[in-house]
C-alpha cells in the first residue's frame, strides 16, 4: 500500500473548499440524487480509485441501496437490475470518464437523451465532471480508502 502523498485539503484549502461547495451544490439536483450513488461508484471504479471506491460504496449502503446492485455495477450491462434510466446514466458516465479520441459517440448522446431531460443530462454531466476530479486528486495524492469515515459519517454504513 503506498503512503498518502500530501493532504492537498491542507494544501490547497481554498480550492477544497470551493470544490466541496460545488460537489454539495450538485445533490441539490433531483436528478443527481437519483444516480448519484452508481455514478460515483461506476466512475471511481474506472478510474480506480480505491478512496472514492470506498466512500461510494459506503454512502450507497447507507442510502439504502442493495448489495446485489451494487456488486452489479461493474457489469451494468449484462445485468437485469438496473433501470433504462440507470443504464443511460452509466453509458454516459463511462463515455465521459474515458473519453474516446473520437469523443463521446452520437448513439450514446441519442440513448440518453431519449432517458433524461436536457436539463438532467447538464445536471448528471456536472456530477460526472465532479466525481472524476475528485478521483483525481485521490488517486494522485494515493489518499487511503476509508481514511476519511468518521469525518464523513461513513462508519455508520457498517462496512468494516
Amino acid at each position: 500500500m503506498t503512503r498518502q502523498r500530501l493532504d492537498y485539503f491542507a494544501v490547497s484549502p481554498e480550492f477544497s473548499k470551493a470544490y466541496l461547495a460545488f460537489s454539495a451544490a450538485l445533490k441539490a439536483k433531483p436528478v443527481i440524487r437519483e444516480f448519484e450513488d452508481l455514478v460515483t461508484i461506476r466512475a471511481s471504479q474506472i478510474n480506480q480509485c480505491g478512496f472514492c471506491l470506498d466512500m461510494h460504496v459506503k454512502q450507497a449502503r447507507i442510502h439504502g441501496e442493495r448489495e446485489l446492485r451494487l456488486h452489479h455495477i461493474a457489469i451494468w450491462r449484462d445485468s437485469t437490475l438496473f433501470s433504462p434510466r440507470e443504464r443511460a446514466a452509466l453509458a454516459w458516465t463511462e463515455a465521459l470518464t474515458v473519453l474516446s479520441p473520437q469523443g463521446v459517440p452520437d448513439a450514446v448522446y441519442e440513448s440518453v437523451r431519449q432517458e433524461l431531460s436536457e436539463t438532467e443530462l447538464s445536471d448528471l454531466t456536472f456530477l460526472v465532471v465532479g466525481i472524476n476530479g475528485w478521483n483525481r486528486l485521490n488517486v494522485g495524492f494515493c489518499t487511503t480508502p476509508g481514511s476519511a469515515d468518521r469525518q464523513f459519517g461513513l462508519d455508520k454504513a457498517g462496512l468494516d
